[in-house]
């Protein structure tokens, strides 16, 4: 199948059942501290979506230098015969890879990316590539989910992965942000506990905004902004269409508000006529929140993304409770492809 091109993008060809996928930990790797979640993912990799996962020599390693991971993410779009890399995992530390990365070599090789969280950075790499990367899907977190994989996960996997063209986001049915201990073998084993879905919520939804997508994890643009090695040119993202969600560590309301006015002070975030916010993860193993505090940190997250928006871009459509971040299950972006958002009918179409 030929490459798909769409504005300056493009979107890598699809993986067919029986291919080679590499599976990389660009960031931590933690496979080797829980190899009984990981082979897990690999065997639904192998057994429900019929691919051949290949691993490489930092995949299962720890704290494996920088030059040694950029090493696997070089051999693995170079080589003709993987046909797409999953991220085992994320981590805390892949901004530090990116120096390493060869450039010239992902472009001349585009292959489906995918991976949340601290693979942000690798998306934003890859967006300036110009190459759509798919935000989600991590073989331990997705694949290797508690009791069975979650059918809305699966299902957004196989379009990514297999189908491609326009496919409409829906609300999940339920969704769970209380992590399962890894520690705990027989815990792995139970279906984690699930709580009705809320569904999204609307601000300035009027009209159809319709452009390519780019974003993820807040605590990382965070990091990328301070950096300033990778963000563009703020009239780069003119028209664009911005997607944020939070991580595992549960940054306050205050934090985000600030990142956004970092945003919004460099003319950033006035560039994005619609925003998408996943639902945030409001419980951690180490801060286990009551169901309130839960509810607060919520409408928190929300009021302080609002209170931004407010001020640096009051007429921006948003759109909040989207199932793309930490919070099981998920959805899957395609970061730097085509999104379709029809505030009259509140219906959001990504091109996959």
């Amino acid at each position: 199948m030929r490459m798909l091109h769409h504005g300056s993008f493009v979107y890598p060809k699809r993986v067919q059942p029986g291919d080679k996928v590499a599976v990389l930990s660009p960031s931590a790797g933690l496979p080797e501290i829980f190899p009984g979640v990981y082979e897990t993912g690999l065997r639904r990799l192998r057994e429900q979506f019929h691919l051949e996962p290949v691993e490489y020599p930092t995949t299962r390693k720890m704290h494996s230098p920088l030059e040694e991971r950029a090493r696997d993410v070089h051999a693995a779009f170079a080589d003709p015969e993987i046909k797409a890399i999953i991220a085992s995992i994320g981590g805390e530390d892949q901004l530090k890879l990116l120096k390493y990365l060869d450039a010239e070599l992902l472009k001349a090789h585009p292959k489906p990316f995918f991976g949340h969280s601290d693979n942000t950075n690798l998306h934003i790499f890859l967006w300036n590539l110009g190459i759509v990367s798919y935000y989600g899907g991590s073989i331990m977190v997705h694949f290797g989910r508690a009791g069975a994989m979650h059918p809305y996960s699966v299902r957004a996997l196989q379009q990514a992965l297999f189908e491609g063209g326009e496919h409409e986001l829906t609300p999940a049915p339920e969704y769970n942000d209380e992590d399962v201990d890894w520690s705990d073998s027989e815990k792995q084993l139970r279906q984690p506990e699930m709580f009705p879905n809320t569904g999204w919520k609307w601000r300035n939804a009027e009209g159809t905004i319709e452009g390519t997508i780019w974003g993820g994890c807040l605590d990382i643009i965070g990091w990328q902004l301070f950096a300033g090695k990778y963000i563009l040119p703020v009239e780069t993202y003119a028209g664009k269409i911005l997607y944020l969600e939070t991580s595992e560590e549960l940054p306050s309301a205050t934090y985000v508000y600030r990142v956004l006015v970092g945003m919004g002070e460099r003319g950033l975030l006035q560039q994005f006529p619609a925003i998408l916010v996943a639902r945030p993860k409001a419980w951690a193993l180490n801060q286990r929140n009551t169901p309130d505090m839960k509810a607060k940190f919520v409408a928190e997250q929300e009021e302080a993304i609002l209170a931004a928006l407010n001020e640096y871009h009051a007429r921006a459509m948003a759109v909040f409770n989207l199932d793309f971040g930490h919070t099981d299950p998920q959805c899957i972006i395609p970061n730097g492809g085509k999104v379709r958002i029809d505030g009259h009918q509140k219906r959001i179409f990504v091109t996959y």
